[in-house]
């Protein structure tokens, strides 16, 4: 499984997220098996996106789509953007 990992600033939450919820970059037709938002308890402003994919080729294509979608977003919707693809090497339930 690769993980593409996304975090950022955000003016507000409900303005983010109908634009996240738009989906300007179909995430399905990308290869996007799964995603998960998170929010800092400690700072609302902030969101962490995990999206998952079966190969590393739709997460490094999801990548590039949003580095050139955050250009015309960036300093209005979102702030700072930082994106990192993962692999999971290890995951054990206790």
């Amino acid at each position: 499984m690769i993980t593409l990992r996304i975090e950022h600033k955000i003016s507000n939450y409900e303005g983010w997220k109908k634009a996240f919820d738009s989906d300007p970059i179909n995430r399905k037709k990308a290869g996007v098996k799964q995603y998960r938002i998170y929010r800092p308890t400690d700072d609302p402003d902030f969101v962490i996106i995990e999206l998952d994919f079966e190969n590393l080729e739709g997460a490094e294509g999801t990548r590039k789509a949003l580095q050139t979608m955050w250009t015309q977003v960036e300093g209005s919707l979102i702030f700072g953007p930082q994106i990192r693809v993962m692999e999971i090497v290890e995951s054990k339930e206790l």
